[in-house]
């Protein structure tokens, strides 16, 4: 029973995690909806009112036919240029309306299948990883390699990498001194902006200052005031430390060693101004901060973690010597005995190696750092836990039961047991009760 309850797909909390999958789409076609709307009322109100007085003009003869003729041509370019921008807009709505049906069908998949144990769950929970694979890589720059795993497995509807592409462009043009394009996308996106009470636009205009500045000519200086009075001081009442900063700049150089002027003309800015950015930009389109595989192997590391993990022998250890591997067996480690070992009870006495064991995922120093910051593993019922568990000396934890069994198979005299991995023997007098916590 405690194996079929293990084995039976939480969809609830498969979509948790899944959500953005479904939400991006949605977000994406309410923004395009918003790059038409206003376009439209305008150009079609201009080109109504332009027909209106074109008609009374002709019709009580203040119009010449030129003029007529002018104003129907001027009609026309208005409304094919409406016509590029709807088309266009189609087309978005287009691929939009694709990709969500090809992702709520990804997701019915997981609704028509019960257990993990299922052939098909394999194949759909690998799609997944492929699908949290790509999000990392187009989060981290790696569009090229993202853009190939995509293509490959097939699945360009699942993933969202023109979003994620125009973003790393403007990121990295930011991390190379330019605000023109993020500057761009911010007058795209003003009033969302705003609603999120963003400062990421003062922050470019303030950085288009700094660089006036940088250069000390008098002709740039002035530029950088006129600049300052149309695109900083506005801000003074939302932002007025900053404002103030900002004219105090004009008092001093770049090689000032002075705060905050020193770190205002710091170049490490512009990596503070694309960081900035690229949260701004996830805001916006209600996506996660970090990327799904993080949140995916943080809920996984959360299962498995115990206070031991982060111990501060352990931290000592990692920097000391490599991770050794754990103890094997099929009990909880969150069991603990009376008296805490010196050694971390998922990892074998000092000197003890066996090819069967594994690195705790934890401990690793691939996984660690990750794992610092979530929670401990909180466990209502231990379903896997043997019956009256003991400790051997070497920190590996068995039920009593087994050990017998496995003394008495081993031909071991009374009194006596035998590590079922290392082979080790100690006598029942050197071995410990463990009660779980």
């Amino acid at each position: 029973m405690a194996d079929i309850e293990a084995a039976k797909i939480n969809h609830d909390n498969h979509l948790l995690l899944d959500q953005p999958c479904l939400r991006l789409p949605y977000e994406l076609l309410r923004k395009n909806f918003r790059s038409v709307h206003y376009p439209l009322e305008k150009e079609s109100t201009s080109v109504k009112n332009l027909l209106k007085e074109t008609a009374n003009g002709s019709l009580n003869g203040k119009a010449s036919p030129q003029d007529v003729v002018k104003n129907l041509d001027l009609m026309l370019v208005k409304m094919r240029g409406l016509k590029r921008k709807l088309t266009a807009a189609a087309e978005e709505e287009d691929r939009l309306y694709r990709q969500m049906d090809s992702r709520v069908a990804h997701m019915r998949e997981l609704a028509d299948l019960n257990t993990v144990d299922d052939v098909k769950y394999e194949a759909w929970s690998r799609q997944r990883l492929d699908r949290l694979l790509v999000d990392y890589m187009l989060r981290h720059g790696y569009d090229s390699s993202a853009i190939a795993l995509a293509d490959e497995r097939g699945m360009r509807d699942l993933v969202d990498i023109d979003t994620f592409v125009a973003m790393s462009k403007i990121r990295k043009s930011l991390e190379g001194g330019s605000v023109q394009e993020a500057l761009a996308w911010c007058n795209e996106n003003k009033k969302e902006l705003r609603k999120m009470q963003s400062n990421l636009e003062f922050m470019l205009r303030c950085q288009q200052y700094i660089e006036m500045m940088r250069t000390g000519a008098q002709s740039r200086m002035l530029e950088a005031i006129t600049h300052a009075k149309k695109h900083i001081t506005p801000f003074n009442d939302t932002f007025p430390e900053e404002v103030s900063n900002m004219a105090g700049l004009l008092a001093y150089r770049p090689d000032t060693a002075l705060e905050p002027y020193a770190s205002l003309y710091s170049a490490s800015r512009w990596q503070r101004l694309a960081d900035a950015f690229v949260e701004a930009h996830l805001k916006l389109l209600n996506l996660p901060m970090n990327p799904l595989l993080h949140i995916a192997l943080s809920a996984g590391l959360s299962a498995l973690k115990t206070p031991a993990c982060h111990s501060t022998h352990q931290d000592q250890a990692s920097q000391d010597e490599a991770p050794e591997p754990p103890i094997q067996n099929g009990t909880s480690t969150s069991a603990t005995p009376p008296a805490a070992p010196k050694h971390h009870p998922h990892h074998p006495h000092h000197g003890t190696a066996s090819l069967t064991t594994r690195v705790c995922p934890i401990c690793s120093t691939e996984l660690n750092a990750l794992a610092r910051d979530v929670r401990y593993a909180h466990h209502g019922k231990s379903r896997l836990l043997e019956h009256d568990l003991m400790l051997l000396p070497n920190g590996r934890v068995y039920g009593k039961a087994r050990l017998d069994e496995y003394a008495a198979k081993s031909g071991l005299a009374p009194g006596q047991v035998k590590d079922l991995v290392t082979g080790e023997v100690y006598e029942t007098s050197e071995l410990r009760k463990v009660f779980v916590s």
